[in-house]
């Protein structure tokens, strides 16, 4: 039998240069949910140049892209994320996750059809608050896919996803702009219905379970100090163990936002960045699959501790999960006392550690994919499973704005 993991891990090895080197290419450029203009293209041109078929505007999102190789009976994807953090630049990491994804499909490329398997590598916007995976979800871009994967990177390496369901809102209060010394009571003051929410919010948690989180900014609070703020915006998450307890939650926080409005008589306007990200579903014999093959490249795994946490940040990737076999573990990049979403981590994100965490999570991944088409049992389930499960249910949320009835 040929060793396939000797022949993909040389391979990525070989490829080492390159994974670095459009890693850290997608670092100085970054770009924000929906605008990854260049990294979506440089991902899939590094694709199409070792044999893939790249289809871009997939589903019509035009910095999504699916890349394709082989014709075998188990179809294996493999996730990119490659946008930024507003302010931030990529303090998330994701490209790594774009160098990761492109490390184990090119290995893998030369090897699909002996292994008998198809292999697409999704390009996905917008994961930080755009929810682009649950538009191609919906869009049938993951038809036909027997299971899927994608690595993360974190301060330390952690293997199960257990991430908090969200909803991701904009708030906008509407009131009347008047002169604040000489004619204060001709204003209605939208700056006060944020105070007044944000108050609310704070009660509110002394009410709630231990395990929520309710979070946001307000992005805009007025435009001079010697007038009365007539509009006001923020943008608001909300995050539970499920989406079932999120859509409880969200009633609760939603009264928390028309009480500012209701006290100072102002207008509440609610708009939905994205659908609800939902909760993980991990396939246990692909984790430990992944854990096994990551454990031999020398990753030790850390499964307690407050630095471990990373694994519980709210991820698109959980609706997919919802209907394919998926993991989502965390590969470690050295960080500390860096985490994601500083400064830090960003600039921790293009270091040696994290060069060599993504040709690691790119064997990884790629002789987990191994083992799948290797194990007749494995294959067999995947490929002949019958889950069950349908799409999460989840609100429909228009991103037009829907006005609260409160004045």
């Amino acid at each position: 039998m040929n060793n396939f993991k000797d022949i993909v891990g040389a391979r990525v090895d070989a490829l080492a240069g390159r994974l670095r080197a459009l890693s850290h290419r997608i670092h100085a450029h970054p770009e924000v949910a929906w605008q990854e203009t260049h990294a979506s293209a440089w991902v899939a041109a590094e694709l199409a140049g070792v044999g893939f078929t790249v289809e871009r505007n997939l589903c019509g999102l035009p910095t999504a892209f699916a890349a394709t190789v082989g014709n075998g009976s188990l179809h294996l994807g493999l996730c990119a994320e490659y946008d930024a953090l507003p302010g931030l630049g990529h303090a998330c990491g994701h490209n790594i996750i774009a160098a990761a994804a492109v490390g184990a499909a090119a290995a893998l490329a030369p090897v699909v059809d002996a292994l008998g398997i198809t292999l697409t590598v999704f390009g996905t916007p917008a994961e930080e608050g755009g929810g682009g995976k649950i538009e191609l979800l919906e869009g049938g871009a993951f038809d036909g896919v027997h299971a899927v994967m994608m690595v993360h990177p974190g301060p330390l390496d952690v293997a199960r996803a257990e991430p908090y369901a969200v909803s991701h809102s904009k708030i906008r209060y509407r009131g009347k702009a008047s002169h604040a010394a000489a004619y204060p009571e001709h204003g209605v003051n939208a700056a006060d219905a944020f105070t007044v929410a944000q108050v609310a919010i704070g009660l509110l948690r002394q009410q709630l379970e231990s395990g929520v989180r309710i979070h946001g900014v307000v992005t805009s609070g007025g435009e001079a100090p010697n007038a009365i703020p007539e509009v006001t915006e923020g943008r608001w998450y909300v995050r539970a163990g499920s989406l079932a307890e999120l859509s409880v939650l969200e009633e609760k926080v939603r009264r928390c936002f028309e009480a500012g409005a209701l006290s100072t008589g102002c207008e509440l306007e609610i708009e939905a960045e994205s659908k609800q990200y939902a909760e993980f579903a991990t396939d246990e014999a692909m984790l430990e699959l992944y854990v096994a093959n990551a454990t031999a490249l020398g990753r030790t795994f850390t499964t307690s501790g407050p630095d471990m946490r990373m694994n519980r940040a709210s991820t698109d990737m959980g609706n997919v999960s919802q209907i394919l076999p998926a993991i989502h573990p965390y590969i470690g990049i050295g960080s500390l006392p860096a985490v994601n979403h500083q400064k830090e981590f960003a600039a921790a994100a293009i270091t040696a550690a994290a060069d060599s965490a993504i040709v690691d999570a790119a064997k990884a991944m790629a002789h987990t994919c191994i083992d799948l088409a290797e194990s007749d049992t494995l294959r067999a389930r995947l490929i002949g499973r019958q889950s069950g499960r349908t799409l999460p249910e989840i609100p429909e949320l228009p991103l037009e704005m829907e006005t609260a009835d409160v004045h």
